[in-house]
Formats: structure tokens, sequence, C-alpha cells
């Protein structure tokens, strides 16, 4: 599905221009590769990632990332991961907290991710900053968890438990989605 800049705008009336036209093409090639491509799959990810960036204004958690630092389940306490972190003088939970439109959080989703979008995320965890990897990142997140089967059926309170963990801002989200879907006319 090709979305236009006007459309993004009004599916993020809260982004600004300059982010909406940095992200718009990167975003649209992301979703195709990754086969985000029914109305329903576009409008469930697009919501998602419009409260997860802030409207395409955050591609890297504002918190520290001290919180993760002892999270074995996201690997932090693997010794490749503090081995990383170490040699370049921090710890764990900062260098790989949250980043790229979805937040890809921890050793274990960074080497995922980067070996399925072949990038070394793990010396280089900021490269989820930049734009077509905050994209690509997002978009791979969204297709290894299988959130397309979600969006498909309208189950949108499912793919907010897979990347949240939870329901964090589900009201927020919600309005997200509904927009969504009434811009691409679901």
């Amino acid at each position: 599905m090709i979305i236009s800049g006007e459309q993004l705008h009004e599916m993020m009336p809260n982004a600004t221009d300059r982010n909406i036209g940095k992200f718009l093409i990167p975003l649209t090639r992301a979703m195709q590769e990754f086969s985000i491509t029914s109305p329903m799959q576009a409008a469930a990810f697009i919501a998602q990632i419009t409260h997860e960036s802030g409207s395409l204004r955050y591609v890297e958690e504002l918190a520290d990332g001290s919180w993760y630092e002892f999270r074995k389940d996201l690997g932090n306490l693997e010794f490749e991961a503090l081995q990383v972190a170490h040699a370049n003088g921090t710890t764990t939970g900062p260098w790989f907290k949250g980043r790229g439109l979805i937040q890809i959080t921890g050793y274990y989703n960074y080497k995922a991710c980067g070996k399925g979008l072949k990038a070394d995320l793990i010396t280089n965890p900021k490269l989820l900053m930049e734009t077509d990897y905050a994209s690509r990142s997002a978009a791979w997140f969204w297709d290894t968890h299988n959130l397309n089967s979600f969006a498909d059926v309208g189950n949108f309170y499912a793919t907010t438990k897979i990347i949240n963990g939870g329901q964090n801002g589900k009201e927020a989200r919600l309005a997200n989605y509904t927009r969504c879907k009434e811009v691409l006319g679901c």
C-alpha cells in the first residue's frame, strides 16, 4: 500500500511537515518490504508507530535505558552484550535501549533485528536512529511478530500487547487507530 504525504499527515496530525517528508518514502518502502499492504494492516501499523515515536518525533527512547540493565529476558546479561557495551564506555541498558519507530529494545531484539535487516546493530545500535533503519526495524518487528494477522481481524489490543508488553497508552493508541482507519477508509 502506498501512502501519500497528505494521508500520513492526516493520520499523524502532530507530526511536523519536515518529519513527514523525511519518513514518507522510507516508511512506505519498509511497509512494502515487510508486506504491510492492506488498509487494515497499514492503519494498525501507522497507529502504533505514531504512539511509539511520538508522531515521528523520537527514534530513540527518552529514558536513559538503565531500567533495562539487568533484564535477562532481553539478553542484556549475555557476555557479548556486556562486552560490547563496556567496550563503548557504557552498560547494556543504555546501549540497547529503545530505538527505531517501534523502539527495538534489548540485546536479543537488536541481534535478531540486525540479522533481519542485514546490519550490525550490536556494535552500532544507533543505526536504528537513521530514517531508513528506524522505518525498516518497525516493519521488521511487525512482520516477525505476525502482527498483520491481528490487524486483518481488527485486534488492535493484541498488536499493542506484543509491541508494548501491556496496554500502555491504550486510549491514545486507540484514538490513533480510529483516525488511521478513517483516513484509509477501513
